[in-house]
């Protein structure tokens, strides 16, 4: 430090007022460079991020309504094995008439129904499908010589399987 301050001294007087100018200089840039800017970019990054939680939190509050109405879309697990599960809805549908057979399959349960209303049917399969969570696999419908009634064999899968 000696060394710099005798350095100095030996300046003239002119030299002397271009190097604290010039020492000041740098001193500002490194100030700026190095604190301020950093520091203003981390607060503008801040304030955009807090700008986007507030609109999802807007989002969120505008749409809870809906995601609680959904939840209630969720397949019910009653803890049937599917078995007794497809079978039971079938005779709430007013199919027990038409059923014929109903087997495990796998991951799934295979059912025959002979004489069904196609109509009982249809909404049949949607409320496994929708309230129950039993996807079908495979449907083969046939005509029956009376209008409105089908022979119909189905492969139901429970989801993710």
């Amino acid at each position: 430090m000696n060394r710099l301050t005798s350095w100095y001294q030996g300046l003239q007087p002119r030299e002397r007022r271009m190097v604290t100018l010039g020492a000041g200089a740098l001193a500002v840039l490194l100030l700026l460079g190095g604190v301020l800017l950093p520091l203003q970019s981390a607060l503008s990054s801040a304030r955009q991020r807090a700008e986007i939680r507030r609109d999802d939190l807007e989002w969120m509050r505008r749409n809870a309504p809906l995601v609680a109405a959904g939840a209630a879309l969720l397949p019910a697990d009653t803890g049937e094995p599917p078995v007794v599960l497809v079978d039971r809805v079938a005779r709430e549908a007013g199919l027990g008439g038409a059923l014929r057979g109903t087997q495990p399959s796998g991951a799934g349960v295979r059912v025959q129904l002979e004489a069904a209303p196609f109509d009982t049917l249809v909404s049949w399969l949607a409320t496994l499908e929708q309230r129950y969570g039993l996807g079908i696999e495979s449907v083969t419908v046939d005509r029956t010589a009376a209008p409105g009634l089908v022979n119909a064999s189905v492969t139901f899968n429970q989801a993710g399987h």
